[in-house]
């Protein structure tokens, strides 16, 4: 009859009493503790019986007896979670298992406070945050033991740049692209949520870049929610102002998707009446009418170099780390 496993979290002390073997040799093979002498048949006997009953080491006595956990921690924004962001976590992930750290993402809500509660209760050996910290925060951490944090700490009057990651040099993308088509007079599409005024912000800050170096004006500004009637609204008053623009950037492709629903709503088309350009490149841009011109981030990439890079402090080098994702191309179709 196999044995029940209990309620509770199985410890040493339910291996020992199931193999019939004392504490101390149940703990010498389970933390495989040097310099014992443990019969294989006696060691074979711990582990069956530590199988049958589930058992799993208690991370934080482990991290006690090693001197360091096997935690990652990546700090995430309070932004909406797609397939850009899933990417780079994923591939994060994939890099830090492989060398034996698990990956836990945790959202930052603002509050200082909420971090150093983190810390206490995983007490991680990496950080990595998808913004600068405050000095105040690296200093938390650096008195809670997390010697590798990435990226090195900004003062608060730079905290906004943490969506440099993406923003300039995307927006920037978008607006050569459009400008290389022979457009002169281009708009920016941004969301209505505020989660994301940053880095919305920030992609229109490269646009309006791009169109600098050009030598044109810069683009015109709105906000675009997700629904068409309200986009459509947005394409009547450019298409009556005096600097009509020809071409948008849209913050992402679901913006996108909006835009063009709105411009079927107008009884217009594009890129005949506007030509438009997302972001993600998700898969619904390939279905879209018509299918939608979008920039692509190889953010699978990016994740997995933010984790190399941690790897590489933990070993006691150099991050050696360019927060600006590789990749970042135009996925060329019908709407501009």
């Amino acid at each position: 009859m196999p044995t029940k496993r209990p309620a509770r979290r199985v410890t040493s002390t339910d291996v020992a009493r199931e193999a019939g073997l004392s504490r101390a040799t149940v703990s010498y093979v389970l933390n495989d503790t040097p310099n014992q002498s443990i019969p294989q048949e006696t060691r074979e006997r711990v582990l069956r019986a530590a199988a049958r009953l589930g058992y799993t080491p208690y991370a934080p006595a482990r991290t006690l007896r090693s001197g360091r956990s096997d935690i990652a921690v990546f700090v995430l924004p309070d932004w909406p979670r797609g397939p850009t962001m899933t990417d780079l976590v994923d591939h994060a992930a994939e890099v830090l298992s492989g060398a034996g750290f698990t990956l836990i993402t945790h959202v930052y809500s603002g509050t200082s406070d909420r971090l150093a509660d983190l810390w206490a209760a995983l007490t991680p050996a990496a950080v990595f945050g998808m913004r600068p910290f405050t000095p105040q925060e690296w200093q938390a951490m650096r008195q809670a033991g997390i010697t590798a944090v990435l990226p090195p700490p900004h003062p608060p009057s730079e905290q906004d740049l943490h969506s440099s990651l993406w923003a300039l040099g995307v927006g920037r993308r978008q607006a050569e692209y459009l400008i290389a088509k022979g457009h002169t007079r281009l708009a920016c599409a941004l969301p209505d949520d505020p989660r994301l005024a940053a880095l919305a912000q920030g992609r229109a800050q490269g646009a309006t870049q791009a169109c600098a170096d050009a030598r044109l004006p810069p683009p015109a500004v709105a906000t675009v929610p997700l629904d068409a009637a309200a986009a459509a609204e947005i394409l009547s008053a450019w298409r009556a102002s005096p600097d009509a623009p020809t071409a948008v950037c849209a913050y992402n492709d679901e913006i996108a998707l909006a835009l063009l629903a709105g411009l079927r709503t107008l009884g217009l088309s594009a890129p005949t009446d506007l030509a438009v350009i997302g972001v993600d490149d998700i898969p619904a841009a390939r279905f879209a009418t018509p299918p939608l011109t979008s920039v692509a981030i190889d953010s699978g990439d990016l994740g997995a170099r933010l984790a190399h890079a941690l790897l590489r402090v933990l070993a006691g080098g150099s991050a050696d780390l360019v927060l600006v994702p590789d990749g970042v191309h135009v996925i060329e179709r019908n709407s501009a």
